[in-house]
């Protein structure tokens, strides 16, 4: 795992980058013209993946799902019988609580979450596997946030996955037994579209709800062509989510 955590930094934005713009500078006597080329790429791209702008757009193309509307927050019960949220990521051991924490993109999705379950008395499975082999799972962490911050209670904790495929093989080994085959999926907007996807190869009804929508009007100085760090990673998450979409319908089936 500290391998393949690796190996996807270098990969991406701005570890990439920063190695094409060293390649430019080692090249720069004795290829200039490569060192030049390197140097424009490496440069641009920093700079493309750094603005609001391309997060709005980028967005836009990913976030194919709808949002659910409050009224249908009730008649959830009508269409699905458990509500299933998916690991977002955490916090190592912050010093306010002297314990892991849900990351603030997990937060999102279980305040979302909780306002389902409490508008529709759905039951709640929460889905994430181990930080790196180190208990306790995500699942754990969501499952002690929804009820000592949110008063919901998780009927089911799925602490094995550690990719969104996952999620979706060990979740219907959960739900599926007990005879459950309609769920209402939160995850973010981006994810959404590679999430249901992996959900509905496992024989899954999904009811979309969609939640931390980033392809709204960015509403930033100067339209968004100004960079901002919080952008590179929200650009970087985006590509990656991106190429995973591609790479799962590759390389995934419910067979495997």
């Amino acid at each position: 795992m500290t391998w393949r955590y690796i190996i996807k930094q270098l990969a991406f934005p701005p570890s990439s980058l920063l190695l094409l713009l060293l390649c430019a500078f080692l090249l720069r006597k004795r290829w200039p013209k490569l060192a030049l080329a390197s140097f424009v790429i490496s440069s641009s791209g920093l700079y493309i993946m750094s603005l609001p702008i391309t997060v709005e757009y980028a967005a836009r193309a990913l976030e194919t799902e709808a949002p659910l509307l409050l009224e249908q927050w009730s008649t959830l019960a009508q269409h699905a019988d458990a509500i299933v949220v998916l690991g977002g990521g955490r916090e190592v051991n912050d010093p306010a609580w002297q314990a892991d924490q849900p990351s603030l993109m997990a937060m999102q999705r279980l305040r979302y979450a909780a306002r389902l379950a409490k508008a529709s008395q759905l039951p709640v499975l929460v889905s994430g596997g181990l930080h790196y082999g180190q208990p306790p799972s995500e699942a754990q962490i969501m499952a002690d946030s929804l009820a000592q911050d949110f008063n919901v209670n998780t009927r089911w904790l799925e602490g094995q996955s550690r990719t969104t495929w996952e999620n979706a093989q060990y979740s219907a080994q959960m739900l599926q037994a007990e005879g459950i085959q309609r769920v209402v999926l939160v995850t973010d907007a981006w994810h959404m579209p590679r999430s249901r996807w992996s959900y509905e190869q496992f024989g899954f009804q999904v009811l979309s709800a969609p939640v931390g929508f980033l392809g709204g009007a960015n509403a930033r100085p100067l339209n968004g062509w100004m960079p901002e760090s919080k952008a590179m990673w929200h650009n970087t998450a985006l590509l990656n989510e991106a190429i995973g979409a591609l790479l799962y319908r590759l390389s995934y089936s419910a067979a495997e």
